[in-house]
């Protein structure tokens, strides 16, 4: 019996130290957006639903090594790619450091680029100890959050990649952001592919490009700005300054 007792424990121990938690590597994810949807309603609207596709896919990779990651478009789905005066984002760079608590964004907006700066979102996370699934071969539980005051965030993330990071500037749960959606934004960010080895490690650095002001300062004139543009208007500051 104390044998037996002896091998179970071994065996637990082989398990526990095989255990492997990840601090650096390179996620892709997909992000799928529902067009038709997310134009509302209006003339306009549904002239551009019969001339957009309904969905359209597009891939970011998140390069991340401790606290830091950056963040950057990858490619289209050609298939469904949207024309580019619909909004351009190719160029645009989200950086976060989580010991400092500090993001620097490059983002195209209105056709200029800026280069924003401040706190990262201190997003209010419930976990959901009940609901979990698998992403990109990582066991992920459930977390809901609100962003922009009303907009529910439902994310699943893994203690297995140690980073607290996520797509954009979502971020503060235990372990990694493998999947999102926002129901409001008609969008969800899924990982598809998690790389360890030969990460470019040296290219997580903040952007320099573009004018420099604070964030909250470029929110409040885009929200300006569009306050009469209804739900898409609403969509375009979401999409914006996540």
């Amino acid at each position: 019996m104390k044998s037996i007792f002896l091998v179970v424990l071994l065996s637990l121990g082989l398990v526990c130290s095989a255990q492997v938690f990840i601090e650096r590597g390179m996620i892709e994810y997909e992000v799928r957006t529902n067009n038709h949807k997310s134009f509302g309603e209006g003339i306009w609207a549904e002239a551009a639903r019969n001339n957009f596709p309904k969905f359209s896919t597009t891939y970011y990779q998140l390069t991340f090594s401790g606290p830091k990651s950056i963040y950057k478009f990858n490619r289209y789905d050609q298939a469904s790619k949207l024309a580019s005066w619909y909004g351009n984002e190719e160029d645009n760079v989200w950086y976060n450091d989580l010991t400092t608590g500090i993001f620097v964004d490059q983002k195209n907006i209105f056709n200029d680029t800026y280069l924003l700066s401040d706190s990262l979102t201190k997003i209010k996370w419930r976990l959901d100890p009940t609901e979990s699934r698998e992403i990109a071969g990582f066991t992920c539980r459930k977390a809901t959050g609100v962003l922009f005051d009303s907009v529910y965030v439902f994310a699943f993330y893994t203690d297995e990649i140690v980073t607290s990071g996520g797509p954009m500037g979502i971020t503060g749960l235990p372990g990694m952001i493998m999947g999102i959606t926002i129901p409001r934004m008609f969008t969800s960010w899924v990982a598809v592919k998690v790389q360890v080895n030969d990460v470019a490690e040296n290219k997580i650095i903040a952007p320099t490009k573009g004018k420099k002001k604070k964030a909250t300062e470029i929110q409040e004139n885009v929200e300006k700005v569009t306050k009469d543009w209804g739900s898409w208007g609403q969509q375009a500051v979401w999409k914006l300054f996540l």
